[in-house]
């Protein structure tokens, strides 16, 4: 990796919209640091990958450690994540356990742990996935939803306590997105969802990274605790 430009984190970044953000920014010159449950074959000279699970501490502060010795962070994307369609009545203790470990507890970890590091140097960027399920309180994802309206919480106040190192925290909601989280959603549901949509039609990965961009361009300085849901909700 070169020490002289900018490193990103983004986890879960296997495959689908992790996976296009990495290959993304390192074709805009970042180094990219990539984290998953399983092997990567992402291989490229500004990129390195790690084995962890997100919903796991030790793991957590292990990767984040590792990655401040090797290159430190000056980008976290919070990309990981997990998706559920179920009735309220019906949803197992289990998966409400699964998804806010993966989703909330996942994200306030690595944001944790990175921010550290960003205090030390007096700059960062933070990016946390939310979704427009939040806003438009779709049913048979209550779960999902809640854990996602967390992370917006979350994102809020932590903008204004790191606010003072001139660390940024931000959140975006996407479309339904061409990726395996769309796939646990029935077809009549996704068209539902988007037919809500002003902008009828699928999220592209290009409009996401659109608005990643945006968030982490040094003139937007003066951007943070904000959120945008794509689409026109």
């Amino acid at each position: 990796m070169n020490p002289k430009i900018k490193t990103i984190l983004i986890t879960g970044n296997r495959k689908g919209i992790g996976r296009y953000l990495s290959e993304y920014y390192l074709g805009k010159g970042y180094n990219v640091v990539g984290c998953s449950r399983s092997n990567s074959d992402l291989s490229h000279k500004n990129y390195t990958h790690y084995l962890c699970d997100v919903k796991e501490e030790k793991e957590v502060k292990k990767t984040v450690r590792e990655i401040k010795k090797n290159s430190g962070v000056d980008i976290l994307i919070n990309n990981a994540g997990k998706a559920s369609l179920n009735h309220s009545i019906l949803t197992p203790s289990e998966t409400v356990k699964d998804l806010f470990e993966t989703n909330y507890l996942g994200t306030f970890l690595f944001s944790r742990e990175c921010s550290k590091h960003m205090i030390k140097n007096k700059w960062g960027r933070i990016i946390n996935f939310s979704t427009i399920a939040v806003p438009l309180d779709l049913e048979g994802e209550m779960v999902y939803a809640s854990s996602k309206s967390a992370i917006e919480k979350m994102s809020r106040i932590m903008s204004k306590e790191l606010s003072t190192y001139n660390i940024t925290i931000n959140t975006i909601g996407p479309t339904p997105v061409y990726t395996d989280l769309i796939k646990v959603v029935p077809k009549d549901k996704v068209e539902e969802i988007i037919n809500m949509q002003t902008i009828k039609r699928f999220g592209s990965f290009e409009d996401i990274s659109n608005v990643t961009d945006f968030f982490i361009n040094d003139e937007s300085s003066f951007v943070t605790g904000q959120r945008i849901y794509l689409g026109g909700l």
